[in-house]
């Protein structure tokens, strides 16, 4: 299989999967129009969609797709449903696309239904985990999310973390401002300044490097959680993550 990803809207990845026939599959469409020129220019087969959630900005070109394709399979939690999914997914569950076989991973914080999807070493997570960041969390809690990022952190150290937005020099100055003393932080952070001033692409990344460089996986650090506590008193690990998760949404 061979992973490529297309930019739409302002930030947004669609990732792809094809084979040697010909044969694709596609994560969060925000926009139809990049997946219609993929399909024309390669003269390829668009066999399934996976959903990771219903925000617009990962089902925005469902339906002109479903239209062009009426009868294309997409994969999607409950809450996706109305958004064009007519196979529905939830936690637990294994569905096989391409001779691969993907298992579905309840990732519940950014929205209730959220789910990520993984089949080694590829991970398709939405807008749960990001590089050296996570995803804001609107409609479940804090304890989902930090619960959420715990299940994907204990996937292989090899695995390719696929999220859906390009965020990573944004995190990272976050990260940076937070933690200067870091090493590993600031020397990424650096090397993601000259990649995004090329336009260059920082995704996927690694989960190795990520428990490297991404402090919401690192909560368990004793200098983080000083960081996030005023008179040093110990916070259990979902609490040092509702406080960074807080100064991020404030910074």
């Amino acid at each position: 299989m061979i992973l490529t990803s297309i930019t739409a809207l302002r930030d947004n990845y669609i990732w792809v999967l094809n084979n040697d026939h010909g044969q694709f599959l596609i994560v969060d469409p925000s926009d139809s129009a990049p997946v219609l020129d993929l399909i024309i220019t390669k003269r390829w087969k668009l066999e399934a969609i996976l959903l990771t959630h219903h925000h617009y900005d990962h089902i925005g070109g469902v339906f002109r797709l479903l239209t062009i394709y009426p009868n294309l399979v997409v994969f999607g939690p409950m809450e996706t449903r109305r958004h064009g999914a007519n196979m529905i997914i939830q936690h637990g569950d294994n569905i096989n696309i391409l001779d691969m076989n993907f298992r579905v991973i309840g990732t519940p914080g950014h929205t209730l239904g959220h789910v990520s999807y993984f089949s080694y070493p590829y991970l398709f997570c939405g807008d749960t985990l990001f590089s050296a960041g996570c995803g804001k969390i609107f409609e479940g809690t804090s304890q989902q999310m930090f619960e959420s990022l715990n299940n994907l952190n204990k996937l292989p150290e090899d695995t390719l973390i696929c999220g859906s937005h390009e965020y990573t020099l944004s995190n990272l100055t976050f990260s940076h401002a937070l933690y200067p003393e870091d090493s590993d932080i600031r020397r990424y952070y650096y090397h993601v300044k000259e990649l995004r001033a090329k336009n260059i692409r920082t995704l996927p990344t690694t989960l190795a490097h990520e428990r490297k460089i991404n402090i919401f996986l690192r909560t368990k650090d004793i200098e983080l959680q000083k960081k996030v506590t005023r008179n040093g008193s110990y916070l259990h690990e979902s609490q040092v993550f509702k406080r960074l998760r807080y100064k991020k949404d404030q910074f």
